[in-house]
């Protein structure tokens, strides 16, 4: 399992969501800047925040045309919880196969229970990455104002 680095194309992903259906990645984010967030499921509380964070920054992310997607190893019913309880408002998709995420992007896995440690990458317009975070446990991810600051200064250099 190799981790992703700075400019390698984002692999193709494809995943069933809550609200959107089955959202691919790359032409769901396509021409915008993006934010892929893997989650280690709805019983994590930094999880919770870190994606409560990411749907009240969603005005700022949206003037800078950043869009974002989250996924995880929860249920339909468990992720749909989620979204309602934290009214997300991207595509949040459910039930992935963790040794296939993990085998395309280099994420962490937790053995028992079996779950994707929180694994975040912010993309270019072309899909390419731009930064990858990479936490082998409960703590270490991507927040909404870093986000937002690095496409800041990415777009002001272009």
């Amino acid at each position: 399992m190799s981790r992703l680095n700075n400019g390698d194309a984002f692999p193709a992903l494809t995943f069933d969501t809550v609200a959107d259906g089955t959202v691919s990645v790359a032409p769901h984010l396509a021409g915008h800047h993006g934010v892929v967030l893997i989650y280690r499921g709805s019983w994590c509380p930094y999880c919770n925040a870190q994606l409560s964070a990411f749907a009240r920054a969603k005005e700022k992310l949206d003037e800078l045309a950043i869009k974002v997607v989250a996924m995880s190893v929860d249920d339909k019913i468990d992720a749909a919880t989620l979204v309602e309880k934290h009214r997300l408002n991207f595509a949040v998709g459910y039930r992935v196969d963790a040794d296939r995420i993990a085998a395309v992007t280099g994420a962490y896995v937790n053995e028992s229970p079996r779950y994707l440690q929180s694994t975040g990458f912010v993309l270019d317009p072309n899909g390419r990455v731009i930064t990858a975070v990479y936490s082998s446990g409960a703590i270490g991810r991507l927040v909404a104002e870093d986000v937002i600051g690095v496409v800041r200064y990415v777009k002001s250099k272009a």
